[in-house]
């Protein structure tokens, strides 16, 4: 795992100043601190950071071709690679390592911009092609690996794999772009392609952007997306037995490894599952890292340690206080831009402590996505089926009038709080799925931004990422529908960069199994009721690991990844939160309504509502802004 970074003369060939590089190269030191290296030609640089895992001795980037002309930086594994370096020996191409890197360069010869579509594997990687005169970058297909660029007003083009990378260039402008703040007090994060800056963007997942010199710069290519069939006339029997041995294939493509390789044990399904498969696997012992809570109600620690004792692993744990806060501008100093998942403190924190022990972690991310074990699926399955009983037309007034007159009934039990299904069943189905996941629903925004920040949205709302990502998936299925949404959104903009961030802090490698591409798009073409069955998630999984994992573990509740924020807020926070969201701070950009943000902080000190949530994405806002936008020096 890698940092990489680069400047590119879009409109000639200006020399490209070392130490401009140097800097953005080190802005992500953390992301590689075994080796740096740079590369200049006339009007261009790239810069590599190295966290070596494979070919340690040769595999040094940047790395080139036969003759030099082909030139790669290159963040992530290419897990097939060992299969593509004979096919192309058989084309002529000479090797002089044994790395993944050099298939790229390779690969790129023959068979140009396709070359990612040959790639199994999480990257994100730059390639000058000096005869071409061109810069080409890509991205996997699931966004496991992050990737920023930006085009500058002189026509320099800045690319990194962290935003910090694009600031520490000097050129880049620090304006916000008001529709990615929208997007993230609806979602809790920038949704791809944007970034919180204008002139910075993410390359979204699974395309590839081709730059040539002296040409404008093109919207990026789309070259996987995933389709949801739903028409494999397998049976359940069969399919069990192709996951496992899909699931096997997966992982041990994933423990090629040179330095210390273990997993993350959370005590869920999808951890479990993985280190079940490891055992089975390894000739030796697997490296676990769990942490565990404290406080009971999130503490998840004793269904680990079932797993680990059951497999004789090396279990290490590492216990997380209650009041784990402190990390709220380290943070935001990660991120780069606001971020609002609290489950990036204990993510933080077990990579904190995987890196002590490994330098390779495969994880279980990916999981609820594509076996469909979020709750929410559930819930928006049963609204579904309500849906689709009364017409949209009588719906929307009836049921939208009832959701204005009912009230939040946050301290009720869960059977008198109706206030969002009724407004769910006021929207179309995508309508309702995003206005369920959202932080702050359309209603709290509208009384949270002020009337300028509102007009300077020019209407824009967030629930058009939904809308557009929707049209895009070929199924109206309930469930693969909402699947291929958060494959899209919620499974890059949040999961993903939170474990990238996090373990890239630790200079850990993650890899993540359940988001190996074949294995994804098998699952598509499975019948939905393989994913939920009545009212079981993830049934198919649970049913192939009932002869390796309890009951105990694959059969109760779900608690994910917690932190207590309603009670820190109540309690040792108190004061911070009220000096932050009522602070001068926010109030300076002239975007919120004070009055509103004074609401949100009594409201939930005085037990009446539970706030939490939207608490934390202003306190996270803030520490943005204190930490990136008033920091001078971002590295």
């Amino acid at each position: 795992m890698c940092g990489i970074t680069g400047i590119f003369d879009t409109r000639g060939q200006r020399e490209i100043d070392r130490a401009v590089l140097h800097r953005m190269n080190e802005s992500q030191f953390h992301r590689g601190p075994d080796e740096g290296g740079l590369h200049l030609d006339p009007g261009v640089g790239l810069g590599h950071r190295r966290l070596s895992i494979i070919d340690l001795s040769t595999g040094q980037q940047p790395l080139y071709n036969e003759d030099g002309a082909v030139c790669v930086v290159f963040n992530g594994e290419i897990y097939n690679y060992q299969e593509l370096i004979p096919e192309l020996q058989a084309l002529g191409h000479v090797f002089h390592t044994r790395s993944d890197t050099e298939v790229i360069v390779h690969a790129w010869e023959a068979w140009g911009e396709a070359c990612v579509e040959r790639f199994r594997g999480m990257f994100a990687f730059a390639l000058w092609d000096r005869n071409r005169q061109s810069l080409f970058l890509a991205r996997d297909r699931l966004g496991v690996k992050p990737l920023f660029y930006a085009l500058l007003d002189d026509g320099t083009f800045l690319f990194g794999s962290e935003l910090k990378s694009l600031l520490a260039h000097g050129g880049l402008k620090r304006d916000i772009d008001p529709c990615a703040v929208e997007e993230y007090f609806a979602l809790g994060y920038v949704a791809e392609p944007r970034s919180i800056f204008r002139q910075a963007r993410k390359l979204p997942p699974g395309t590839t952007l081709l730059i040539c010199r002296g040409r404008p710069v093109p919207e990026p290519r789309i070259y996987w997306d995933v389709r949801f069939t739903l028409d494999n006339p397998i049976s359940h029997r069969d399919a069990l037995g192709e996951l496992n041995r899909r699931l096997e294939e997966s992982i041990r493509l994933r423990m090629i490894s040179e330095v210390p390789l273990g997993a993350f044990l959370s005590g869920g399904v999808d951890s479990s599952a993985v280190v079940a498969l490891m055992a089975g696997i390894s000739a030796e012992p697997v490296n676990t890292c769990s942490i565990a809570f404290a406080d009971p109600a999130f503490n998840e620690s004793e269904f680990a340690q079932m797993v680990a004792d059951r497999y004789h692993t090396r279990h290490h744990v590492d216990r997380v206080e209650s009041d784990d806060f402190d990390l709220v501008d380290t943070l935001a100093r990660l991120y780069d831009e606001p971020y609002a998942d609290s489950s990036a403190i204990p993510t933080y924190r077990v990579c904190q402590l995987a890196r002590k022990h490994v330098t390779v972690a495969l994880s279980g991310d990916g999981g609820d996505e594509s076996f469909g074990g979020y709750r929410r699926y559930r819930l928006h399955l049963m609204e579904e089926k309500m849906r689709a009983a009364l017409p949209l037309g009588l719906r929307r007034p009836l049921f939208g009038t009832l959701g204005r007159l009912y009230p939040k009934a946050d301290w009720a039990p869960r059977v008198f709080r109706a206030k969002t299904t009724f407004e769910g069943m006021a929207r179309t189905s995508v309508e309702a799925y995003f206005h369920s996941l959202s932080i702050l629903r359309a209603p709290m925004r509208r009384q949270l931004f002020s009337d300028g920040f509102r007009s300077a949205l020019g209407g824009y709302d967030a629930g058009e990422v939904f809308a557009r990502h929707a049209a895009n998936a070929g199924t109206d299925d309930p469930l693969a529908l909402i699947q291929y949404i958060d494959l899209k959104t919620y499974l890059v903009g949040d999961i993903n960069t939170k474990v990238d961030r996090a373990s890239m802090a630790h200079s850990l490698e993650v890899r993540e199994p359940l988001m190996d591409h074949p294995l994804i798009e098998w699952l598509a073409t499975l019948r939905s009721s393989e994913k939920i069955n009545g009212q079981e998630g993830k049934y198919l999984l649970k049913k192939a690991m009932e002869p390796r994992l309890p009951d105990d573990v694959l059969y109760r509740p779900k608690m994910g990844f917690a932190v207590p924020l309603a009670r820190w807020f109540r309690g040792p926070l108190k004061t911070r939160v009220q000096q932050a969201i009522l602070g001068d701070r926010l109030a300076a950009t002239g975007w919120f309504n004070r009055d509103y943000l004074k609401h949100l902080v009594d409201a939930h000190n005085s037990g009446v509502r539970d706030y939490s949530a939207s608490l934390w994405t202003l306190l996270m806002f803030e520490a943005f802004l204190r930490n990136v936008m008033e920091n001078g020096e971002p590295a």
